[in-house]
């Protein structure tokens, strides 16, 4: 399995050939916080352009080495490498856009108050912030944390995901060599204890989480009686896709195909279910299943590229297989058989499966190739089928025309809604969160700024001028 604690070491391997690929110590996180705790304000009390002149000189730094970090992204995810360098180039662009948001949502205002002089809002870094990165995304998630959370004047304590610590590492190297101070940004190796401990230290300010709900519900009950952390949950979706009328039929399965499976569908934003018209199911299938069987799962680092590689570790591919059958078990039908080409290591081909005839589908988020089809009589069923879930994160409309969108667009629960483009694919240039169980309403992305700072409020005069004028006696 990916990620093994041995002797108090973290072993890390690669899910394409099982071999080990790094090791490393476990992390003292009491030491960290307090090492963060003595470095956080010389790193504040520097001005805003030197803390983005560092994060400026990260970025490039990212950009020369792109293809090593690639490559390692490839090797410990198990993402096809042209996959790995798409997610290297979002975090050398993700430097830009912080520094944009920043300056617009947390940009320095001053109002003339006349006589009572001037009134001021500025924004302050909360102190030590703990950064829990997710494993399907090792640089770039952590890395939409970590920068604005730099350039407000944070120290970070990242703990990247125990299945993949060393991307963690390679990306908090290249902080340190950009010239962030090695006690503002430190690296916690570590599993779920660690993460726990980080979550629950009297000396950390705040929590900025990506991963299941599960753990984000859990660390969300462990803060709910101490407000003044600061908490954002990205956490994931059981997101919904939605075809009707449409011409189109080719350009909708590749566009679903797209959202369902790509990164072995282990993406927050994958499409994890398929709610089709009845009209058009069939004309749809035919041109979905097919074009899925093309879809090649093989080494990231194969060539031809695969658009599929593995899974992160064994032990998601045997949940994910167990799923596909209990899914069946249950009254569903396979459309495409998920299968497993190689017996010890975590390929999976994608599975589709009609689940319209299940009584009670089950609302959790399957993270991995696993699509199921939802067959509906109109539209307005689609819709309240799309919303039959707790979570919230995307969803997708695909054909209709700008007044079905609109309606879909309107009624539909969630932080993402596109017509005509998959669920996944994001802009940073956005904010990026949901509802319900995909988060607690602090999106990320472009509004990662709004919680790596907080505002104050100031009235401010150059010399004290008052006098009371009523109830004073004579």
């Amino acid at each position: 399995m990916n990620g093994n604690v041995t002797d108090n070491i973290l072993i890390s391997t690669e899910p394409a050939s099982g071999e080990e690929l790094w090791r490393g110590p476990i992390s003292d996180v009491d030491a960290a916080v307090s090492t963060a705790r003595r470095a956080w304000a010389a790193w504040a009390a520097r001005a805003l352009t030197d803390r983005i002149a560092v994060m400026r000189t990260f970025s490039n730094i990212v950009k020369r080495d792109n293809e090593e970090l690639a490559t390692l992204i490839a090797r410990e995810a198990g993402k096809p490498l042209w996959e790995a360098r798409s997610e290297v180039d979002a975090v050398v662009n993700k430097v830009d856009i912080a520094v944009q948001a920043y300056a617009e949502r947390t940009g320095k205002k001053k109002f003339d108050s006349g006589i009572n002089g001037s009134a001021a809002v500025r924004h302050k870094p909360h102190g030590v912030m703990a950064v829990l990165g997710p494993y399907n995304f090792p640089a770039h998630l952590p890395n939409g944390h970590i920068v604005p959370a730099l350039i407000a004047g944070n120290a970070v304590l990242f703990k990247p995901s125990e299945k993949t610590p060393a991307v963690g590492e390679a990306l908090v190297s290249a902080f340190h060599r950009a010239g962030v101070p090695e006690d503002v940004i430190q690296l916690v190796i570590g599993g779920p204890e660690e993460g726990k401990a980080l979550v629950a230290h009297p000396g950390i300010d705040g929590v900025l989480f990506t991963g299941s709900a599960q753990a984000g519900i859990a660390i969300n009950r462990k803060l709910a009686s101490n407000p003044g952390k600061i908490v954002a949950l990205e956490m994931g979706g059981n997101n919904p896709i939605v075809v009707i009328d449409t011409p189109k039929l080719a350009d909708a399965a590749a566009l679903i195909l797209q959202s369902a499976f790509t990164s072995a569908g282990q993406r927050c934003t994958a499409a994890r279910r398929l709610i089709v018209k009845e009209s058009i199911y069939d004309d749809l299938m035919a041109e979905l299943v097919p074009m899925a069987r093309k879809l090649m799962v093989g080494d990231p680092l194969g060539e031809p590229q695969p658009f599929m590689g593995p899974v992160i570790d064994n032990e998601t591919a045997d949940r994910l297989s167990e799923s596909f059958v209990a899914l069946i078990t249950a009254g569903g039908r396979a459309l495409l058989h998920m299968r497993r080409s190689v017996p010890d290591l975590p390929f999976l081909s994608p599975g589709i499966i009609d689940v319209t005839d299940i009584p009670d589908r089950p609302d959790i988020e399957l993270f991995g190739p696993l699509l199921q089809v939802i067959r509906v009589p109109d539209f307005d069923t689609a819709i309240a089928e799309a919303n039959n879930t707790r979570f919230g994160l995307s969803a997708s409309l695909i054909g209709g025309s700008p007044e079905d969108y609109g309606r879909f667009w309107a009624n539909i629960r969630a932080g993402i809604i596109n017509w005509n483009s998959p669920t996944n694919g994001a802009s940073s240039k956005a904010p990026f969160g949901g509802i319900g169980l995909s988060g607690n309403h602090r999106p990320a992305a472009y509004y990662a700024a709004d919680y790596c700072a907080y505002p104050v409020a100031s009235t401010e005069m150059d010399q004290p001028r008052t006098t009371i004028m009523v109830g004073l006696r004579p």
